[in-house]
C-alpha cells in the first residue's frame, strides 16, 4: 500500500502487487453489482410502506371537511381552526423531524426504521380518533383540532424517514431509482384506494334520504348509521399503518454504511433558509406554486361540499372523486413526456386547463359537466404536482453554480418548499372555511342558505381561477435557471421523490 504524504520513506522498495486481470476486475464489478441488487420482494415491500400515508391523506383531503360540518356538526369557524391547525402542525413538523432523525443513532434494526415503526401505533390511534364522534358537543372543535394536528405531525415523522430510507437500501443508484419507481406506483395506488374505500363506506351517510323525514328546516340529528360508517371507514384506513409497516420491516433491511458521509457540518435550517430564499429563481418558484398548490387544495376540499349542498349531485360524489384521481394517475406519464418535449414553462399552461371547466361547473352543476370537469381537473392536478419537483433540481443546480457551501442545502431547498406549501394550504383552507361561516353555513342542515350556495360556487370557481392565474404569471416572469450538466437530469427522479406530494 502507498504510504501517506507525511510518512517516512521505507528503506526497501517492495515489489508492486501484480496487476489484476480483466476477468478478475469484471468479476469484482459483478460481485459489487450483485451486492447492491434489490430483490423484487424488497422493492415491493418498500413500496408498500408508502401506501398508508397516501390512503389517509386522500381520505382526509376529500371527506374530512364534510365530516366535520355535517356529521360532527361543529361551526364553520371551528372547522377553519381544525384545518389550519392541522396543516400548520404538519408544516412545523418537517424541519423538526429532519433535525431529530439526522441526529438519531443506529440501532439493531437500523437508524430510520425505528422511527417508522415507533410512529405506527400512535398515528393509527390518532387517525381513528380523528373520525370518532365524542359524546360531548361543546369541546368537539378542540377534540378534532388536537387529533388532526397530532395526525399531521405524526404523518410527517412517519414519511420523512421512510422517504430517506431509499438512500440506505443499496449503494447502487440504478437500484435506488427502481425502488423509488416502485414506491411512486404504490403511493399512486394508495391515493386511489383511500378515496375509493373511504368514499364507498361513507356514501350512505350523505345521501338525500337522510333529509326525507326532516319536516322542519335546520340541523338534522346525526344518524347513528353515519357515525358507524365513518368509524368503520377510519378503522379500515387506520389498519393499513400496522399492516404495511410490518411488511416494510419484514421485507426491507437497512444497509449499514451505504450512505455517503457528509464532508462537513451543514448549515442550520434557518441559516440555510435565509440563503435559499435569497436565490431569485427559487423564491419566484416557491411563490408561484404557493398560489397554485393552495388553489388545488381548495378545489379538492370543496368539490364534495359543492356536490352535496350546492347541486343535486349527491349520488355522483364517489364517481367524481374517483374520476379526478384516475385522471391524475393516468395523465402523469403524458405530462412527463410533455415536460421533456416542450419544456417546463410550456407545460405549466396545462394547470390552467381546469379554469374554464371549474367555472362551467359552478354555472351548470349537472352530472355530465361534473364528470368532464373532474377528468380535466385530474389532468391539471397531475401536472401541478409533477412540475415543481421537476423544476426544483434545476434551481438547486443553478444555486450550486453561484454558491459554494457545505452539505445540507439541497435538503433545505426541498424541506422548505414542503414547509411553505403546507403553510399556504393551511391559510387557504382556513380562510375559505371561515368564509362559509360568514355566509351562514348551518352545520348538519339539509338545505343551506342561498348565500352559502353562492359561496361554494365561488370557492370552486373564482377562487382557484384567481390563484392559478396569479401563480402562472409569477412563474412565467421568473428567470430560467442554468443547467450545468447531465447530472441534473440523472438526479431528477431521486430529488423529485425525496418528499411526497401529500
Amino acid at each position: 500500500m502507498a504510504s501517506s504524504p507525511g510518512a517516512p520513506r521505507a528503506p526497501a522498495v517492495q515489489a508492486p502487487p501484480p496487476p489484476t486481470p480483466p476477468e478478475a476486475r469484471t468479476s469484482e464489478r459483478g460481485s459489487d453489482s450483485r451486492a447492491g441488487h434489490l430483490s423484487f420482494c424488497t422493492k415491493v415491500c418498500y413500496g408498500i410502506g408508502g401506501i398508508p400515508n397516501q390512503v389517509a391523506s386522500s381520505a382526509t383531503a376529500f371527506y374530512l371537511q364534510l365530516f366535520l360540518l355535517d356529521v360532527a356538526q361543529i361551526p364553520a369557524a371551528q372547522v377553519s381552526l381544525v384545518l389550519f391547525g392541522g396543516k400548520v402542525s404538519g408544516a412545523a413538523a418537517d424541519p423538526v423531524a429532519g433535525f431529530f432523525i439526522n441526529r438519531s443513532r443506529r440501532t439493531g434494526s437500523g437508524r430510520l426504521m425505528p422511527w417508522v415503526l415507533g410512529c405506527t401505533p400512535f398515528i393509527t390511534t390518532a387517525y381513528f380518533l380523528l373520525w370518532f364522534l365524542p359524546p360531548f358537543t361543546s369541546l368537539r372543535g378542540l377534540w378534532y383540532t388536537t387529533f388532526y394536528s397530532l395526525f399531521q405531525a405524526l404523518a410527517t415523522f412517519f414519511q420523512v424517514p421512510y422517504a430517506a430510507l431509499t438512500m440506505l437500501l443499496t449503494p447502487c443508484p440504478r437500484e435506488r431509482d427502481s425502488a423509488t419507481a416502485y414506491r411512486m406506483t404504490m403511493e399512486m395506488a394508495g391515493t386511489l384506494i383511500g378515496a375509493a374505500v373511504h368514499g364507498l363506506i361513507v356514501s350512505g351517510a350523505h345521501g338525500p334520504h337522510r333529509c326525507e323525514d326532516a319536516a322542519l328546516p335546520g340541523p338534522v340529528a346525526v344518524s347513528p348509521d353515519a357515525t358507524r360508517l365513518y368509524s368503520i371507514a377510519s378503522a379500515v384506513v387506520a389498519v393499513t399503518y400496522p399492516v404495511c409497516s410490518s411488511l416494510l420491516c419484514l421485507g426491507v433491511k437497512e444497509r449499514p454504511g451505504s450512505s455517503v458521509p457528509a464532508s462537513g457540518p451543514g448549515p442550520s435550517f434557518l441559516a440555510g433558509l435565509v440563503l435559499t430564499v435569497r436565490h431569485p429563481p427559487y423564491l419566484k418558484l416557491v411563490i408561484s406554486f404557493l398560489f397554485i398548490s393552495a388553489a388545488i387544495q381548495v378545489e379538492q376540499s370543496y368539490l364534495v361540499l359543492f356536490c352535496t349542498h350546492a347541486s343535486r349531485l349527491h349520488d355522483h360524489v364517489q364517481g367524481v372523486v374517483l374520476t379526478i384521481l384516475v385522471s391524475a394517475v393516468l395523465s402523469t406519464p403524458l405530462w412527463e413526456w410533455v415536460l421533456q418535449r416542450f419544456g417546463k414553462k410550456t407545460s405549466a399552461f396545462g394547470i390552467c386547463v381546469m379554469v374554464p371547466f371549474a367555472i362551467l361547473l359552478a354555472a351548470v352543476p349537472t352530472a355530465p359537466v361534473a364528470y368532464v370537469v373532474a377528468f380535466v381537473s385530474g389532468m391539471s392536478i397531475s401536472v401541478s404536482l409533477l412540475l415543481p419537483w421537476s423544476m426544483l433540481p434545476e434551481v438547486v443546480d443553478d444555486f450550486q453554480l453561484q454558491h459554494q457551501h457545505g452539505p445540507g442545502l439541497e435538503t433545505i431547498f426541498y424541506s422548505s418548499y414542503v414547509f411553505f406549501s403546507k403553510l399556504s394550504g393551511a391559510g387557504a383552507l382556513g380562510i375559505s372555511t371561515l368564509s362559509l361561516g360568514f355566509a351562514g353555513y348551518e352545520a348538519g342542515a339539509c338545505k343551506q342558505a342561498e348565500q352559502v350556495v353562492v359561496t361554494l360556487k365561488v370557492l370552486i370557481g373564482a377562487v382557484p381561477t384567481c390563484m392559478i392565474l396569479t401563480g402562472l404569471c409569477i412563474l412565467m416572469v421568473s428567470p430560467t435557471p442554468k443547467v450545468p450538466s447531465q447530472n441534473s437530469r440523472r438526479l431528477s427522479l431521486q430529488r423529485r421523490t425525496s418528499y411526497t406530494l401529500a
